[in-house]
C-alpha cells in the first residue's frame, strides 16, 4: 500500500545539518545577561554604610523666622505682618546685623506658592542671603493651637 507520486528530481535530499543560528542567539543573550549581573552580585569590599539619623532642628535666637499660614498671611516671628513694604523694612533692620542671621521660612502645606514667594522676595529685597525652608520630615503637623 505504498503511494508513489512520481519521479523525484533530486530535491528530496535528506537534511543532515543542524541550524545553529537560534542556538547562538540564545547563548549570546545569556552571555550578556551574565556579564551584566555578575559584577553586581559579587562585591569584594565589605563596608558598613552610615545610618540616617535625624537630629532635631534648633532655632537660634538670632535666626529670623518667617511663617506663612494656609490663608497666605505672613508672620515675622509670631507677629502678623501688616504690609509687604513693612516686612521689607523690618527685614532690612535685621539684615544689618553682623554676622547676618539666617532666615527660616515656614510655609503651610496648603498655602499658595505666591504667598511664600512674596516672603522670599521680601527677604531678597532686604539683602538677606541665608534663606532656608523649614519642612516636617515625619509629616506631622506643627501648627500652634491658635492656627498660626
Amino acid at each position: 500500500m505504498a503511494m508513489h507520486l512520481g519521479p523525484s528530481g533530486g530535491d528530496d535530499d535528506l537534511l543532515t545539518t543542524i541550524n545553529t543560528t537560534p542556538l547562538v542567539d540564545v547563548m549570546l543573550v545569556l552571555l550578556i545577561i551574565f556579564l551584566i549581573t555578575i559584577p553586581v552580585v559579587t562585591t569584594s569590599v565589605k563596608v558598613e554604610l552610615p545610618h540616617e539619623v535625624q537630629q532635631p532642628r534648633e532655632t537660634k535666637p538670632d535666626n529670623i523666622i518667617l511663617s506663612v499660614n494656609a490663608q497666605g498671611q505672613a508672620f515675622l516671628y509670631d507677629t502678623p505682618v501688616r504690609s509687604h513694604a513693612d516686612l521689607i523694612k523690618q527685614l532690612q533692620t535685621l539684615a544689618d546685623k553682623k554676622p547676618q542671621p539666617q532666615v527660616q521660612i515656614r510655609g503651610d502645606a496648603k498655602t499658595d506658592f505666591e504667598a511664600v514667594g512674596r516672603v522670599l522676595y521680601a527677604a531678597q529685597m532686604a539683602g538677606l542671603t541665608k534663606v532656608k525652608f523649614v519642612t516636617d520630615p515625619q509629616g506631622q503637623s506643627t501648627a500652634s493651637p491658635q492656627g498660626n
